[in-house]
């Protein structure tokens, strides 16, 4: 079979994209994430998928699993797994509009991860339509809360994994074009600190502010971070009365390291700050985790017959071991073979800059429908 018989259109791939990311998508609102899997369910039965719409928990919207048809259905196959919340707020869309700029498409999600979720049904589709029936089944699996940490689907994600013998992530790809075969730990912790309230003029004595002691913690807290574990505290919210001396103040934190054996004990110095003193009660608690995915043999195969498909593409694809966690994550670490980072290339994401390359669209298309076509 060759690729570029399959017709891939960069203009067509753009129309289609359009309105995926406009219909903004923020983790945290879930009316707006289920808009996001309607349009998704929509392109993923028009390339001829079965969807099974699962109701969201914990808060979070819904997910969709899509399965296309094959002779051996029911089987072990390919699952593409995906997430369609974004990290940027309903209204970003008047900051950070779709639109067009030579080699590069704007918008708020369009790196992370629309496209490459976009490219994968692309992929399935054109494959469909040149009567292409690739060796295994296909699955699809789109969730809405991997930018917190996927605290709701995890579950769902390992299942549907385990029941079949590759897993393909159209997260977008690394800087330099290539894939990841391996991903570093995370750790998530809220921070509290509950103080004592006062009037912040008439008796700022008798008040202990949480603010203040957390802006302490805060300090201590990114002062841990070294080569081997890094702290970043990204979230921070008090108060609520500027006469009044803060009585709570709430933080997030953000821990990666290479090696589990580091991350642990990062988890560790971070409980060990929970304390009582001056007045002020401060807590610590770990909440999601990602694990260490270290690249397998069968891993790195996946990888080595991608880069074979690059190369009768026109590009040489490289890979290696990356932070900033995904689900694959959690699919390596169980021992099945993920190939991450395959979709679309682009800079800026989650920032009010985020850009794909236009030219890389038909490139990764191409990248997935041959992997598809390609694993057995």
């Amino acid at each position: 079979m060759v690729l570029a018989e399959l017709g891939f259109d960069a203009g067509q791939i753009l129309a289609g994209l359009k309105p995926w990311v406009e219909c903004e998508s923020p983790t945290y609102d879930a009316a707006a994430v289920d808009r996001m899997m309607d349009l998704a369910t929509y392109d993923l039965v028009a390339a001829g998928a079965t969807i099974e719409r699962i109701p969201g928990r914990m808060g979070f919207g819904g997910s969709v699993r899509a399965t296309f048809p094959h002779k051996s259905a029911g089987e072990p196959g390919i699952l593409i797994s995906g997430h369609l919340d974004t990290v940027h707020p309903v209204g970003t869309l008047d900051v950070l509009p779709w639109r067009i700029d030579g080699n590069k498409c704007f918008g708020p999600g369009v790196m992370d991860m629309k496209a490459g979720n976009y490219l994968a049904i692309e992929a399935v589709r054109k494959l469909a339509l040149a009567g292409h029936e690739t060796p295994l089944p296909v699955t699809v699996l789109f969730t809405p809360d991997e930018e917190v940490g996927t605290p709701s689907t995890r579950e769902l994600i390992e299942m549907e994994a385990r029941k079949n013998k590759y897993v393909l992530v159209p997260e977008p790809a690394s800087a330099d074009g290539g894939a990841v075969t391996g991903r570093y730990a995370i750790a998530r912790f809220h921070l509290k600190a509950k103080g004592k309230p006062s009037h912040a003029s008439w008796a700022l004595e008798d008040g202990r502010s949480a603010i203040a002691a957390m802006a302490r913690k805060i300090l201590q807290i990114e002062a841990l971070t070294t080569p081997d574990c890094t702290f970043s505290v990204g979230v921070v919210k008090g108060g609520q009365w500027v006469n009044c001396v803060s009585s709570l103040c709430e933080a997030e934190v953000l821990s990666m390291a290479k090696r589990q054996a580091d991350l642990d004990d990062g988890v560790e110095r971070m409980l060990a700050l929970s304390e009582e003193a001056g007045g002020v009660v401060f807590e610590v608690t770990q909440s999601v985790t990602r694990p260490v995915w270290e690249p397998s043999s069968e891993t790195l195969a996946m990888y080595d017959l991608a880069r074979d498909v690059a190369k009768e593409i026109g590009f040489d694809l490289t890979h290696g071991s990356a932070g900033g966690g995904s689900d694959g994550n959690f699919t390596g670490a169980m021992g099945i073979p993920t190939l991450d980072s395959i979709g679309v290339r682009g800079h800026g994401l989650h920032t009010l800059d985020e850009h794909i390359y236009i030219d890389s669209l038909v490139e990764r298309a191409q990248l997935m429908a041959g992997m598809l076509m390609r694993l057995a």
